[in-house]
Parts: C-alpha cells; structure tokens; sequence
C-alpha cells in the first residue's frame, strides 16, 4: 500500500468489529461488503472541490488481531478487528488522512487506526457522530482536527488549510489539535449542494450484503443514498436533533440524479440511510416529492430498503402533527407508494421504528396509540413488503416484568395481525436495549442516574449487550427479556447474536395482560 504523492488525501473506512464469547459465537454480524455511504457523499465532495483522494477500504480482507477482553453477564467477551491489517497502511503513503466515526462501538478501532495513521506526523482529520460528542478523546489520541460541522461545509476550507492553500481564518466548525475552536460560521451545506459522485466513486462504494443472509443475487449490487439531513424531532435518545443543520433535503430530481448514477454504475438496489425522509411532508407538496421520489425509483428498477424506518405517524393523513385534533387515518395513496412490493422490485424490507409502542410510549411524541399503530402496520403490510424489522428500545428506567410481559403480549398480537394478511411475510422483532448515546439527553441521564454498569464502548454502544440497569431490573434482567422478546414471532432473526439464537419462545401470558387502547 505504500505510495507518494504529497497532495493526496487518505480516506479510510475502518475494519469491522468481531465481538465473541468463548465458543466463537458473535455478537454483530459481519457485512464487510455492505454499501459505503459515507465515503460515497465524502469522497464525492473532495473531489469536487479539486482534490486528489484515495479510498482504503479495511473491511476488505480476512485479517483477525485480538485487542482487548471484558466479562459481560459472566461471560468472558473477546474483542477483535477483522479485515486489512492497520498496520500495513504506510502513513507516509498521504498527505493528509480523514476517519469517520459514526457509531461509538468503534471508538477503540478508530484510536487504533488514528494513532497508527498519525505515527509519522501526518495530520489526520477525524469526522462523524462519535467525535462531534466528544472532540477531545480523540485530540488526546492524535488527531489533529476534528470535524463538528455535519453537513461538510467545513471540508473545502479545512483541507485547503491542512494542504498549505489556505488559511486558518477560513476555517469553520472544526477543532484544531491545540484546543483552538473555529466556530460554524458558514451556513450549513445543504443536501440539494452536495456534489454527485463520479461513476469510479459510486462503483467503488457499492456492496453486495445487506440485512438478509443471503441477500437476493438478482438485486445486487446494492447501492446507498443520504437524501436528507437533520430531523424535524427532538427524541432524547437520538444525537441527530444536536447537529444544528435543522432539517434539510434533496429535491426529487436530485434523488433520482444521486440514484441513476449508481443504476448506471450497476446497482440494482439501494439503501436508504436517511433518519427522517418523511420529514419532508410538514412542508408544502412534501407529500407529492415523496410519490415523485418513489416513481422515479420504480421508473430506473431499483429496489429500495429502509433500514432505519420511516416515522408512523407521518404515513397518517395529519401528517405527523401532535394535535389531539390531528387526523391519524393511514394515507393508503403514500404508504404503498413507499411500501409496495410487486415480487421483482419495490420496497424489499424496512425497519418499523416502533421504539415503545405500549407502555412507555409517553417517551416520545412521534409515537401513535396502539390501535392506530397497529392499523398503520397492517396498512404497510398490505401494500406487499415482504419483511420487515420492528424495532424497539427497552431498558428504560420505569421498565419492570409487568410491562415487559405487557409488552410481549404486544408483539404477539400484532405478529399474528401481519400474518394474517401475509403469510410469506418475514417479521422481525428486534427489540434494542437503551444506550447511553454521548451527546444527548437521555446519555447525560443515564450517566447521571447510577444506573449504568459498563463504560466500555464495545459494550454500551451495542445493541446487544444491555449494559444499564433499570429502577426494578438488573441489566441481566434486562438483557434476557431482550432475547426473550427477540424470540417473538419468526424466530430466526438475523440480528440476534448467535449465542442467543433459537431460544425456546417464551409461552404468551395470554388471557392476564390487558394491551390498552
């Protein structure tokens, strides 16, 4: 890997992480191959703005290097990178090297590949969800930037600057390794701005896994989209609301124009990465970009995923709105625009964002009562997807027995709903332990509460491995209602770790729990 040339700019995509028990049973799956959209948006905009870049990808290869144990409910937990070898990246090989970390759970690798990457004294500019919480722990391990604004209106600037073109006084919204903070003083970059890849860019970022195991060979390659950013919500688990972008899209044609180069770079799907593309309908004809968007995706043949799930309550006819007075009727025209399902393309599988559909729903305002959720679902479900994953948060900090059972009680219900009207239909239940996201509200609670038992990222920050008691259950407790209620309904789910796969499904409590209105 090593080459020279002094103007290049480093663009690295970290391994991924292996978390094991002592069988050999893993905690994440691993997607090596899956869509990168990061480098996919990020590369297009160096390059755009005149600069040489290269992509290293370290999810590609089959490198395994041990990096640090933890006990978890007993069980002694290894933690491994796998991919390319850090070290065989030559440092010297860039002039300047960029790292993005979006997930806390790999905050230890990207310390691994920062401190490789900074040994020789090149400038390494960290950037994503992870630094724009907690700058400073990635100062103290070497970078010499880290980027706060998320929309890249910071890049051009910063790297003109890193690169001897340009000056300090046009930097904004970064930190600088000498504690010196420039403050955002450029309106946010909006999506609509950002530049489109090349057709070299968006091959290089295709990928072949994603969700199901297999994925369908027919809709591979698998292309990825960010067609917005921010949220019009202020959940108080979600970092999203603190980036200070507000809530920006793309136009339809823009979509489609990001879309049909990737079609043309040979993808036959694509993945949807946006936290809130439904947020588009408070404005005016919102609605119809959303039709537009979706017939131009069915116009190109693309199928299209949701793996982070579109908000319920915008697919009503009050489109979101918290009025007791608001209309919350399905808006059958949107919904099987978005879901749609024809056998060959459409919607293929979506994540339903459920969070605590029940008790506990209080939580959060874009949450519908139960029986007009349970109308949208089966509304979804109608229109032909033929899986979906229902996720949902547990572990906060009124969670008891009682409410996990009335919960349960829950999933069965509405698993037998969806299979009524769909049969072939995959349902997955998939039901997140709450995690103290640095950065927002519910993070500074948890930490401030007493009730967090681990600080270890590999452990806090997944998904798996519950890691914070509640005010009546031990995190254990937690952690095995987790993979009781990941038993619900089809029971080879994917996304649980492989230890806990195949469980015996917990017998219904039925007839005793009453699910409220």
């Amino acid at each position: 890997m090593t080459m020279s040339n002094n103007s290049t700019i480093g663009l690295v995509e970290l391994p991924q992480l292996k978390l094991s028990d002592p069988d050999g049973n893993d905690f994440y799956s691993l997607r090596k191959w899956e869509p990168i959209v990061s480098k996919l948006v990020l590369l297009s905009n160096l390059q755009a703005g005149g600069f040489q870049t290269k992509f290293i990808n370290l999810r590609d290869g089959d490198y395994h290097e041990n990096y640090g144990r933890i006990t978890w409910r007993g069980i002694e937990l290894t933690k491994n990178y796998v991919g390319l070898d850090i070290k065989s990246v030559d440092p010297d090989s860039c002039e300047v090297w960029c790292v993005t970390v979006n997930f806390t759970l790999y905050r230890e690798i990207a310390m691994m590949v920062l401190k490789h990457l900074a040994s020789t004294g090149k400038p390494v500019v960290v950037g994503g969800s992870d630094p724009f919480a907690d700058p400073q722990i990635y100062i103290r391990n070497g970078a010499s930037v880290v980027v706060l604004d998320k929309s890249g209106a910071a890049n051009w600037p910063l790297f003109n600057y890193l690169l001897g073109k340009g000056s300090k006084e046009d930097l904004s919204g970064v930190v600088l390794a000498d504690g010196t903070q420039y403050a955002k003083h450029k309106t946010p970059l909006h999506p609509e701005e950002w530049p489109l890849p090349s057709f070299e860019v968006a091959k290089q970022c295709l990928g072949t896994q994603y969700w199901m195991d297999p994925f369908p060979e027919h809709l591979k390659p698998i292309g990825s989209i960010f067609p917005d950013i921010g949220c019009d919500r202020h959940c108080d688990f979600c970092q999203t609301p603190t980036y200070g972008t507000g809530y920006r899209r793309m136009s339809p044609k823009r979509v489609l124009e990001w879309l049909d180069i990737q079609r043309q770079a040979g993808a036959k799907s694509v993945v949807s990465v946006s936290d809130q593309f439904l947020g588009r309908t408070i404005f005016p004809n919102g609605r119809d970009e959303i039709l537009e968007i979706m017939k131009g995706i069915r116009d190109m043949g693309l199928t299209i995923l949701w793996p982070n799930g579109l908000e319920l309550r915008k697919m009503t006819l009050g489109r979101g709105r918290n009025y007791e007075s608001t209309d919350l009727t399905p808006d059958e025209e949107l919904i099987e625009a978005l879901y749609h399902w024809d056998g060959e393309k459409g919607t293929l599988a979506g994540g339903l964002p459920a969070e605590r559909p029940v008790f506990g729903r209080e939580a959060y305002a874009k949450l519908l009562p139960w029986q007009q959720h349970k109308r949208i679902v089966r509304t979804i479900v109608q229109a032909g997807i033929p899986m979906i994953v229902y996720h949902m948060i547990i572990g906060l900090p009124e969670d008891d027995d009682e409410s996990m059972l009335r919960l349960e009680e829950a999933l069965w219900e509405i698993y037998y709903e969806v299979k009524a009207i769909n049969p072939s239909l995959v349902f997955q239940i998939a039901p997140f332990v709450i995690s103290p996201i640095l950065g927002t509200p519910q993070g500074e609670i948890i930490r401030k509460s007493g009730l967090l038992r681990f600080d270890d990222p590999a452990i806090f920050a997944g998904f798996w491995t519950a890691s914070v008691d509640t005010n009546h259950l031990s995190y254990e407790q937690v952690s095995n209602w987790q993979f009781r209620l990941a038993s619900v309904g089809d029971s080879k789910n994917l996304q649980v770790p492989q230890r806990f796969r195949n469980l015996p499904t917990e017998a219904k409590d039925t007839g005793k729990i009453v699910v409220p209105a």
